[in-house]
């Protein structure tokens, strides 16, 4: 007898492992089905059914930390002691900006902040806002060009009146804010000529408030809904006027919420030119690792 003859399989082998074949891509398919309608209803849940928090629970979340920046270049001998914080090189903002992405932070926008304070949706792990007020050129030019370094986001507070002003500092034009929305950025209101906001009179609400609006929708060709303060400052007694002309949210600097308005007063801190990358992130986590203003 050949000591190397192996007996061949019987046909009924081969069909019944071909059966169990098919069954079991055809159980992967239904399992892959069912978690891709599992999360599509969850998204719908999220969105539409939950009930909104009132104030006392939008404050006892814990805040997300959100930063401010207006200009990007390097300090003259001539800009005043106060300018100081309002300045940073371009150099040590791409420094800082390498840190929060060496860090792990992921930036989100305001629509992702608004449904976390409100409807308590999920948030990536260390969300972190970026945030660029008065409408500066070199906000786009370092800013923009910056953070898509990294695959970050940021939310540009418009100034109408300065759009695309040329001058001692030039100002970004109608077609650089309408590249930030397409990419993905936000769009969002800082007034018509940075009014303070405590002193609005009657007429601003039109000049300051919804014309400013209507000219960003026109450039962007999206809702404008977000709106940041001059100076960062309020008068608690108007709140409730920016949700009836439209806005779901408005961004302070770093004084204490409204208790009663905590969507209209959410806190930022300006990252100062003065900070190194090691004095922003311990500022950061001091100003908001707690949960209450």
């Amino acid at each position: 007898m050949n000591k190397n003859f192996k007996a061949a399989p019987h046909p009924l082998t081969f069909i019944l492992l071909l059966v169990l074949l098919i069954s079991a891509c055809g159980h992967q398919t239904a399992t892959e089905k069912n978690t891709e309608d599992t999360t599509t209803t969850t998204l719908k849940t999220d969105t539409s059914q939950r009930k909104p928090a009132d104030a006392k629970a939008i404050l006892a979340r814990k805040e997300v930390p959100v930063l401010c920046y207006h200009q990007i270049r390097n300090a003259l001998a001539s800009d005043s002691k106060r300018a100081g914080d309002d300045i940073i090189s371009p150099d040590k903002f791409r420094d800082h900006i390498k840190m929060l992405a060496d860090s792990g932070y992921h930036t989100i926008l305001p629509d992702q902040l608004y449904d976390y304070l409100v409807y308590g949706a999920k948030l990536p792990e260390k969300p972190i806002m970026i945030t660029f007020d008065d409408t500066d050129m070199d906000q786009f030019t370092v800013g923009n060009t910056t953070l898509k370094k990294y695959g970050f986001k940021g939310v540009y507070f418009i100034m109408t009146v300065s759009i695309g002003r040329k001058g001692r500092i030039n100002y970004m034009t109608k077609e650089n804010i309408k590249q930030l929305a397409d990419e993905g950025n936000t769009i969002a209101s800082h007034t018509y000529d940075h009014k303070n906001f405590a002193q609005f009179k009657d007429e601003d609400w039109k000049t300051q408030i919804d014309e400013p609006t209507k000219k960003l929708e026109e450039i962007t060709g999206k809702k404008v809904e977000y709106f940041a303060y001059p100076y960062g400052v309020f008068k608690a007694a108007n709140l409730h006027k920016l949700k009836e002309h439209g806005f779901k949210a408005a961004f302070i600097l770093s004084t204490t919420r409204d208790e009663n308005y905590p969507l209209y007063t959410i806190r930022r801190i300006i990252d100062p030119g003065r900070y190194s990358a090691k004095n922003l992130y311990y500022s950061i986590n001091k100003s908001f690792n707690k949960t209450k203003s």
